[in-house]
């Protein structure tokens, strides 16, 4: 079924800065996604051989299994997911590990481990004072004796049967998985990797891009056709990479009125408003394929909290030969815009066809979700429209 749901969505094409844009979804006709390279590296055009609207498991299956486990990238690969998600964060001896943040209180059992009770310290990340206890400060060695669990288990209360099922993974040891369930399944998986507080850990001596680009090659993940795509919210992380490897890349986008931490640190005055404006839109297709906004930059909320009118950004961002994958949609109420919501139980399931449906209708290219089957049924909806 899961692959039946998979090859339902049609593709659309996306080729150079200010070209048009050729839905094909509605008509059933298979195209390819491809998005122009203008980074200048040798090798052209970047082509992504993914269903449209893409769906990516976000964190894997983050709405059925404890985030970042291979459990949890396993269930979202059965379910037919088209690419999956990592978020790397440091080991204080360099070695990257899937975690959403470097913050491990509240996603792994550390707190249960006497032996590490000393590590809790306070932090300031990105600007922001945090408490607990921190990848960097743990060998991989250390970090091995920990286990994942639930982040939200007042949301998620049936994910905690799941604690201290699965260990950390390092991002090595997804790119063996991925190559083992490639090879099994006659076809490449997906990855799509996220650099979390690039500056940060730089400032530590714990750069991310460098270890990240050298495993690439090492696994045949650093052309512009590798099965995979780089993301992070700082710009300069993405330009970086452009300069290491040619898989290809995304910027990611807060809220309005935020700034990239990078751009905090280097004086940069523009904020994520300048952006998403077509001469921040022009700039980004410099060095990258798409952006990765979030689903407010694509239909905000009035006060309300229920969708108003969609922005002109996904015109504008296509006008420049950008792809759009917003983040993130997730199937309970508490999660969906107030027009989706149903009955009273926050944790209980909301209209989450409805939302999906609202902003496919924009002609964004993917979606991350916490819930890939859902969204594959969605994007299978809409292809059949």
């Amino acid at each position: 079924m899961a692959e039946r749901a998979q090859a339902a969505p049609g593709r659309r094409t996306v080729i150079g800065a200010g070209a048009a844009v050729l839905t094909t979804a509605a008509l059933g006709v298979t195209t390819t996604a491809q998005a122009a390279d203008k980074s200048g590296r040798p090798g052209g055009g970047h082509r992504l051989d993914l269903p449209v609207p893409t769906v990516i498991g976000h964190r894997g299956t983050s709405g059925y299994r404890p985030e970042h486990t291979l459990g949890s990238y396993q269930l979202a690969l059965d379910m037919g997911a088209h690419i999956i998600e990592q978020d790397l964060v440091p080991t204080r001896d360099g070695h990257l590990v899937c975690r959403h943040e470097n913050d491990i209180t509240a996603t792994t059992d550390v707190s249960a481990h006497p032996e590490f009770a000393n590590r809790r310290t306070v932090k300031t990340v990105d600007g922001v004072s945090l408490t607990g206890w921190f990848t960097e400060d743990f060998t991989l060695a250390e970090l091995k004796t920990l286990r994942a669990k639930e982040r939200i288990p007042a949301n998620r209360q049936k994910n905690t049967l799941y604690d201290g099922r699965w260990e950390i993974p390092t991002f090595e040891e997804v790119l063996r998985w991925a190559d083992r369930e490639g090879r099994r399944r006659s076809k490449p998986v997906w990855l799509y990797v996220e650099t979390k507080h690039p500056t940060y850990f730089r400032g530590l001596g714990l750069g991310l891009e460098e270890p990240l680009a050298k495993l690439l090659r090492r696994y045949g993940r650093h052309r512009a056709q590798s099965p995979l795509i780089l993301q992070s919210f700082e710009p300069g992380s993405i330009q970086r990479l452009a300069k290491l490897v040619a898989s290809p890349r995304i910027v990611l986008l807060s809220g309005t009125g935020t700034r990239p931490w990078d751009f905090e640190v280097s004086g940069d005055p523009r904020t994520t408003d300048d952006l998403v404006k077509p001469a921040g839109l022009k700039w980004m297709a410099s060095f990258a394929q798409g952006i990765g906004p979030t689903l407010d930059l694509i239909i905000p909320k009035d006060a309300s909290g229920r969708l108003a009118a969609p922005t002109t950004l996904v015109r504008d961002a296509h006008a420049q030969g950008l792809i759009l994958h917003p983040y993130t949609m997730r199937n309970e109420n508490t999660f969906l815009p107030a027009d989706f919501r149903r009955g009273t139980d926050p944790n209980a399931y909301g209209d989450a066809f409805g939302a999906f449906a609202a902003y496919f209708a924009t002609g964004i290219d993917g979606i991350f979700s916490d819930n890939p089957d859902t969204a594959l049924l969605a994007a299978a909806d809409f292809a059949r429209q």
